[in-house]
Parts: C-alpha cells; structure tokens; sequence
C-alpha cells in the first residue's frame, strides 16, 4: 500500500520527462528548417503515449511519417533523430525547461513575438565549440563570438529562433536596421543633383562680393517629393513565426517619420499607424494588440485590398509612394478580387513591393491562387524571411 503513492509519483515524473523531451525534439526539428504545427505536435504526443515509446526503431518510422513533409526533411531526419534520441551521430544538444511566461491574449502573444516555446538559439547551436565550454577562452574569443552570433543572426529564418533572448536580439536588430533605412532614405531625398537652368537673380545676389563675376552659380532645381512608404502586413495564422519581427521593423519606419502609413490585415484591414509612431516600442506594442483583433486567424487579401483602396489610399498615397506589402499570399476568402484590387492600387502608386518570407525556403513556388493574381502588378517580388533580405530593400528604395 505505501509502495503505490511512489509508483504513481515515478510514472508522472516519468511522463512530464517524456513530454519535455518531445517538446525538445520539435523545437530542435524547427531550428533544422522543419515545418511543424499544432497537429503535428499532438499527434507525435499521442504516438508517444503508446508502446512505441519504448521502441526506437519503431518511433523512428512513425515520427518520420509524421514529421517528414519534404525530401529535404526526410534525408535528415535520421541523423537528428539519432543525434537527440540515442546521442549518437552528429552532436547532442541540449534542451533547456520550457519557460512558463504566459500572455493576456493570443493577439498580443503574436504580435510581441512571446510564444510557449523556448529552448536552445539556433544561433547559438550553429556557433562552433571546442571542448565542453568550460576550457577557458583565449584573448578576443569573445568578440569573435559575438560577432559571428549577429553574422548567424543575421541570416537565419526568423521561423528557426527558437531561444527568447535570440528572439529579443532580432527584433532590436530588425527595428534598428529600419531607423538605418529610414535615415538613408531621408538624407538622399534631399540631396539634389544640379539642375539645367540658372536662377539669375539668386546668382547675382551671391556673387556681389565678386564684383559681380557668376564664381558661384545657383541653380534651379525641380522640387522632388519624398519617397512615402505605406506597409500592409499580414498578421494571419500562416504568418504568425514572422509577425513579431515585421512589427519591430514597422515600428522603425515609422517612428518620427511622417511619411509613412501602416496597416495590418487578416480578416479585415486595421490602420495602425498611430500606434507604430510611439516612441517606446513597448508601449506601440501594446497599442497594437488592442487594435489587432483577429490576429492569428485566416486571411482575405481581397477583401483587405478593397477596404484600403476605398477608404484608405486616397488620403495615404501620392505621386511617389511605394506600398509595401508583407504577407504569403495565402488567401482564405475569394481570390477573384485581389486582381482587380491590385490593379486599381498599382494605378495609384508609384511601386508595389511584394515581400514574401516563404520565398526564401529551399523550393518554393509561388503557386497560391492570391500570390498568382498579384504578381501582374507587383515591381518587386523580394524575400523577407532573415535581416539579410530587410537589408536587400534599402538600395531599391533608394531609386524610388
């Protein structure tokens, strides 16, 4: 009798165990460039409740099955497999307790980027070691590492950082890789080339100290407008491992510079603009979750489009604006209207820029019925999935 209180004490411990450890192998698939949701999670849970458990060739296969969605996967999975379960093979890493932080809202959880998941960076699984970590480092290891941890940072799929403190990183390298274009972008919209005719009188004027010899020359210089950037996010479910960055980026762009207008989509369109133009990030951040209801859910580009070109785009874009707009293409409403849509926008822009984080995934094509009816109209069909393509932006803005 005193025996069965320990027993179901070991058996509950024994379960938690196996779940942490589970929760690690998907987060490790992840960081691999795995695509993995809910469903996939809970049934390879269910799997795992069964003997197979105690099995692993047999949980191989099933897991396999399960996991696998690509050729490209199912040629690795073995080896992670091996690495994680037996620790044999390529290097074991190690999985840190998942965190228990939870969020008011699903909303905010998207949008702040604060997910359940939590465990090893995968930058800092890709950073190579020597040794146990424990051997002392020579003079300037450090730097080195730090260094070469924003490079990887730099160029890893926003989808595969995993560790909080890594997602913390991104997006403060991605809000400050937006002032940086911002800056730019402002200094060459005043910078002007000399023009073609010559202002007599101001010439005159300037050169009275010289007799009036025309040493300095002024010129007249046709008045350019600056570039405005308005940017429509997609904040859908399909989206949501890239949401939290795109926000920190808009957040970047648009703090202190008027020309500049935001909006988020999913199911309907919501201009958030003034919340993206508060100084602390937090606080914008927190504004934002208000407004974004509906957050996580499906997706009508369609619908979304015909709401900004009916009662938005008149008031937010000019001569030379360049709309910018951050989704997958995945549309859950009727992909019939998005054409049109996009046809009646690119007539009142200057540039439509198209950026998809999907586009930067080892063969994809953009087959999806809303990505095909607005390629016609789109001038740039760009990547957005890591820093490195937020950077390829700025000198095509530039030319704008």
């Amino acid at each position: 009798m005193d025996a069965q209180p320990a027993d179901v004490a070991d058996l509950d411990a024994f379960s938690h165990q196996l779940a942490e450890r589970l929760a690690g192998f998907t987060r490790t698939l992840r960081n691999n460039a795995f695509v993995l949701g809910l469903g996939e999670a809970a049934d390879a849970a269910r799997i795992m409740t069964t003997d197979l458990a105690s099995r692993p060739a047999q949980l191989r296969a099933a897991l396999k099955a399960l996991f696998c969605a690509r050729r490209s996967d199912w040629l690795k999975f073995d080896e992670i497999f091996d690495a994680y379960w037996l620790e044999r093979g390529l290097k074991h890493s190690k999985i840190a307790a998942p965190a228990n932080a939870t969020t008011p809202s699903k909303a905010r959880q998207l949008l702040l980027g604060e997910t359940e998941k939590s465990g090893p960076s995968a930058l800092g699984e890709q950073v190579p070691k020597d040794g146990d970590g424990n051997t002392p480092q020579p003079e300037g290891s450090a730097r080195m590492d730090g260094a070469s941890r924003v490079a990887l940072l730099t160029e890893t799929d926003f989808r595969k950082i995993a560790d909080p403190d890594a997602i913390v990183e991104a997006h403060a390298q991605a809000e400050r890789l937006a002032r940086i274009m911002r800056s730019k972008l402002s200094r060459r919209e005043r910078a002007r080339n000399k023009g073609r005719r010559l202002e007599p009188r101001r010439t005159i004027r300037r050169n009275i100290a010289h007799g009036g010899v025309p040493i300095d020359l002024v010129w007249r210089a046709k008045k350019r407008k600056p570039l405005r950037l308005v940017v429509l996010l997609d904040a859908s479910g399909s989206m949501s491992l890239y949401t939290s960055v795109f926000v920190r980026f808009m957040h970047g762009v648009l703090d202190h510079f008027h020309e500049a207008e935001a909006f988020l989509f999913h199911t309907r369109l919501v201009q958030v603009s003034t919340a993206m133009r508060e100084k602390d990030a937090g606080r914008a951040l927190e504004r934002l979750s208000l407004l974004a209801q509906g957050v996580g859910g499906g997706t009508r580009i369609g619908e979304s489009l015909a709401t900004f070109n009916r009662w938005h785009a008149p008031s937010v874009i000019h001569s030379r604006t360049c709309v910018m707009i951050i989704s997958d293409g995945y549309d859950t409403g009727d992909s019939d209207g998005l054409g049109p849509e996009m046809r009646q926008l690119a007539k009142r822009c200057k540039r439509i820029v198209w950026l998809n984080p999907m586009l930067g995934w080892d063969g994809y094509e953009p087959a999806a019925r809303g990505m095909q009816a607005a390629m016609p109209y789109i001038d740039l069909f760009a990547p957005a999935h890591n820093l490195k393509s937020l950077a390829a932006l700025e000198p095509y803005l530039a030319k704008l």
